[in-house]
């Protein structure tokens, strides 16, 4: 796995260990970037499953200003705080291990709003609707924000959530990806 463009483009980063994490491909990476956007100015992002930490890591080499990391698994924790020191993100980086549910909340209280949501927990234990939902609810998505699900091929998403349109589904292989945009007052 690597950093594919922007400030640390070429920069190979640490493999959680085991086999608890399914890390997002170098070639699903650039996809998702292709999609949304291939830099950014200013914006703040949550790897809200971040395993390595390459989503999240790869929108602060784009520009991302901030990224907030989450994981509640140790090895996962460790090897994104690995990943991100050695590239020199500290400053831009928060690292949390904790799970998803109380990260968000936590987050609401801090009055944090995102503009790039990444969404891609282990298969066997997704609620992808659910926490759309509960982004919106805890009022952490800013205007316009781009949330990024990664689920099995054999999950259909619906085609919105709340105030939260699909834009683009893609497949590979066993992975789709699907990608909603928060339209705010549902305009």
């Amino acid at each position: 796995m690597r950093v594919i463009s922007g400030e640390h483009r070429g920069r190979t980063l640490a493999a959680v260990p085991g086999t608890s994490t399914r890390p997002t491909t170098d070639k699903v990476k650039e996809s998702i970037f292709n999609m949304i956007g291939p830099y950014f100015d200013g914006e703040w992002a949550l790897d809200l499953y971040a395993g390595t930490g390459g989503l999240g890591i790869e929108a602060l080499s784009r520009g991302a200003m901030k990224a907030v990391f989450v994981d509640s698994d140790a090895k996962a924790f460790a090897t994104v705080k690995q990943n991100v020191t050695l590239l020199k993100l500290m400053d831009r980086a928060e690292i949390y291990r904790s799970d998803a549910g109380r990260a968000l909340k936590a987050l609401a209280k801090k009055e944090v709003r995102f503009d790039l949501v990444f969404l891609d927990p282990p298969y066997a234990k997704q609620n992808l609707e659910h926490e759309i939902g509960e982004l919106q609810e805890r009022n952490l998505l800013a205007d316009d924000a781009w949330i990024v699900t990664e689920h099995d091929i054999k999950v259909t998403l619906p085609e919105q959530i709340g105030q939260c349109e699909q834009h683009r589904i893609s497949k590979y292989g066993d992975t789709t990806v699907t990608i909603y945009r928060y339209i705010k007052g549902g305009e």
